[in-house]
């Protein structure tokens, strides 16, 4: 069937039998298919959703559109494991949950991805380390995994190379928040990774690509129940992203937090919260926990032995990082000039933050791309972020956070998005901080 035959059908949501879907998907991969046409079968698809067997064919089309990994053919002491987040501002989970699992004796093939709309990208955070080589070759990446035990890194040519080119033309069409396009991008890679286990980190609230809650656990369920008719065990988080997650966003100055994260210098209490979480699902999907305690038990043992940091470590030394990197992550990685910190007029309490409008404020920085092929600044960002209920301002002069930037205009355009970002209430106002684990979806 011609490619604007199946767009025509999408448009009036017509189903789709799975050959035309695998047609088209191959179009994508090959090039028949142009850029205009998947950027019209994805805006189609976020105003007509996909019937559940539809979604299902174009998850499998685009895993199988390049390599999938057998890891039957390895020795393998452990189950295959991964864990995926939506996406946020400031979540930088993966790079904490990875080496957790990977040192309570699972392999972590993680396939991650950069930035996509406001929201921050694993791959560019990791690109901040000299040395890491985010994109390996698919032979490297595994062997990587099996002497180290965890690998992240970025879907090679091939693998899921239909999902890249779909993925490049959504960041910049708005088309970016479609359940059907989240789960097949998702999936399509863990297919192809050959995971056995599966944990996800649905996003909710104003920094999410779905801000209703009802809706995140509508993704959710159509990714788990994906998953599981894929044979990959699954079990999918809905938490809160109506903050930042932990205290810093942008490329460098998150991994400056999980390198003291993984210290065990600082830890915010939000972002052990979820990591345990995600880490004690995983676990137990794993058959590495008995139960979810046991589970946290486990990874929290794993942080404060030092083991997952030692595992971190292995996997950037063997992707090319330094050895010792997180002895020396702050002098390692690259710092803005300006550092300009963000005041509120007067003291105050912290209401509620529009974390999109952050998102974009980092964007508008420099560390989010405004078209495919953009080059991300590393070392821009927002540092020490204010929370919900936290009091700023006053003689405390906490501010809403510090802009790291290449130049004073730069910072003071982004000043101006920040202050507007954050709804301040008067010195003694009683807040409610959202609850940050909404749900949880397994067994749909």
């Amino acid at each position: 069937m011609l490619a604007q035959e199946i767009i025509r059908k999408r448009r009036l949501r017509e189903k789709l039998a799975p050959e035309d879907i695998r047609d088209f998907v191959c179009g994508m991969t090959t090039g028949d298919v142009s850029g205009a046409q998947i950027a019209a079968f994805c805006m189609a698809t976020c105003l007509q959703p996909m019937m559940t067997e539809e979604r299902a064919a174009l998850t499998r089309a685009m895993a199988e559109s390049g390599t999938c990994i057998d890891w039957s053919r390895y020795t393998l002491d452990g189950p295959v494991l991964d864990k995926h987040s939506t996406g946020g501002v400031g979540d930088k989970t993966s790079l904490i949950v990875a080496p957790i699992v990977a040192a309570c004796g699972a392999y972590v093939p993680m396939i991650a991805g950069r930035s996509l709309g406001h929201t921050g990208g694993t791959l560019d955070k990791l690109d901040a380390i000299p040395g890491y080589v985010t994109r390996p070759a698919l032979d490297s990446a595994i062997a990587v995994v099996r002497d180290a035990r965890c690998a992240i890194f970025g879907a090679t040519s091939q693998i899921a190379p239909a999902d890249r080119r779909m993925y490049e033309i959504r960041d910049v069409t708005a088309t970016i928040a479609s359940p059907d396009l989240i789960t097949a991008s998702i999936l399509s890679k863990k297919i192809a990774a050959g995971v056995q286990g599966l944990v996800l980190d649905v996003k909710t609230g104003s920094g999410a690509f779905m801000e209703v809650e009802a809706d995140s656990v509508q993704l959710a369920e159509s990714l788990v129940r994906t998953a599981l008719s894929s044979g990959i065990k699954c079990t999918a988080l809905v938490t809160d992203m109506n903050q930042c997650l932990g205290q810093n966003a942008g490329a460098a100055l998150e991994i400056v937090e999980v390198a003291a994260f993984l210290r065990g210098d600082a830890r915010d209490p939000r972002m052990m919260e979820v990591v345990l979480a995600l880490s004690a699902d995983l676990l137990v999907l794993g058959g590495l926990a008995d139960n979810i305690d046991s589970g946290r038990d486990l990874a929290a043992a794993c942080l404060n032995d030092g083991r997952a940091a030692a595992a971190f470590e292995s996997m950037v030394a063997h992707m090319g990082g330094p050895s010792d990197f997180l002895s020396k992550a702050d002098r390692a990685l690259e710092k803005a000039p300006v550092i300009r910190p963000v005041l509120p007029p007067s003291e105050a309490v912290v209401e509620e933050i529009n974390v999109r409008a952050l998102g974009f404020a980092i964007v508008e920085l420099g560390g989010g791309r405004r078209a495919p092929g953009d080059i991300i600044d590393p070392a821009v960002g927002l540092e020490h972020v204010a929370g919900i209920g936290e009091s700023v301002g006053g003689a405390s002069q906490r501010p809403l956070c510090l802009i790291h930037a290449r130049t004073q205009s730069a910072a003071e355009k982004a000043e101006a998005r920040i202050l507007s970002a954050f709804d301040l209430g008067p010195v003694g106002t009683s807040v409610t901080v959202p609850d940050l684990i909404r749900s949880r979806v397994r067994d749909v």
